[in-house]
């Protein structure tokens, strides 16, 4: 199947004609559950319960396992949403990009919850994927130092999401080293300056103290601080290209292959692209894959693609 390619259509559709172990990891950003109806027929989150929406995601995830090397990793980024809370909708007057393109979904109340809970389905997710078979490797906390506006009062307004990095086996290829963090600073007149940079780590069977320290900085945290970033032509669920650069570059090495199958405004495709990493994508609403192809084609024609990168779509 061709590579750096946007295919058109349902991604349980489009991933069953791809081969097995195609590609090495899976960045993606599902449509989240009941929180905006973008009115195409067959889309992704508008189930009458979370169960539905979960039972969805395991299937599609499943097809998804099997096209990903025995190596590979999926890395999942999905939001909350509250039982009966009307989403989507803003007022106009306070932010207009965001309301310009109001695709409000119907209130969905779930029986089994109680009205204003939480309904937990990224880890609703989490879980029936686990069971399905992935390895659950880490909980990734994407902190939102500018979130949306809530009229809340009765709880604090939500500013993080997560992003789930799941493996195919025990074992997979993860390069640690290609998004190492600088190493804290040393707080002011406490201690000596390198060793506070230093991690420290015990071995086993003993009670010796080893101090370990790589020039190259610490290891990736858990808790990701990125901004959201506006995107005037696409929808305003699309995720920052610094949230899913670690991603890829840990997760595929130089000149592999990255899939996204709900490719939305080409975020992944442009990181790819810029990284010398391939892409395989697939979208459900055409407007969206031409976005896509717009971006990358402005991107190349400024020279800011690896090689001179490109993108077709079908």
């Amino acid at each position: 199947m061709e590579i750096n390619k946007i295919h058109h259509g349902d991604a349980l559709t489009v991933l069953k004609t791809m081969p097995d172990e195609s590609v090495n990891c899976c960045v993606t950003s599902p449509p989240y559950w009941c929180l905006r109806d973008y009115g195409i027929e067959g889309q992704l989150g508008i189930e009458k319960i979370p169960e539905e929406y979960v039972s969805k995601m395991v299937e599609i995830f499943r097809e998804v396992r099997r096209v990903l090397r025995d190596d590979g990793t999926l890395w999942l980024n999905l939001g909350d949403s509250y039982n009966n809370v009307t989403p989507g909708c803003r007022d106009p007057s306070r932010w207009p990009k965001q309301s310009r393109n109001n695709h409000k979904t119907n209130k969905n109340i779930c029986n089994n919850l109680k009205i204003k809970d939480l309904v937990g389905v990224p880890w609703l997710v989490a879980f029936a994927l686990r069971a399905d078979g992935w390895y659950l490797r880490s909980d990734i906390i994407w902190h939102k130092p500018n979130p949306m506006p809530e009229s809340v009062t009765d709880r604090p307004t939500k500013a993080h999401e997560y992003i789930f990095l799941m493996s195919k086996s025990q074992k997979y290829y993860y390069n640690n080293d290609a998004i190492r963090e600088q190493h804290a600073e040393p707080e002011r007149g406490k201690g000596e300056p390198e060793k506070n940079n230093w991690s420290v780590d015990c071995k086993r069977g003993s009670h010796e103290t080893v101090r370990l320290y790589n020039p190259a900085g610490r290891n990736k945290r858990t808790v990701w601080t990125v901004a959201t970033q506006p995107f005037k032509d696409a929808h305003f669920a699309t995720f920052p290209l610094e949230l899913i650069r670690p991603c890829i570059l840990a997760g595929c090495p130089e000149g592999g292959i990255v899939l996204d199958p709900f490719m939305g405004a080409g975020t992944t495709a442009q990181v790819c692209l810029e990284n010398d990493r391939n892409f395989r994508g697939i979208e459900l609403n055409s407007k969206y894959i031409e976005i896509a192809e717009k971006r990358i084609k402005h991107l190349r024609e400024q020279g800011k693609l690896f090689n001179g990168g490109h993108i077709n779509v079908s």
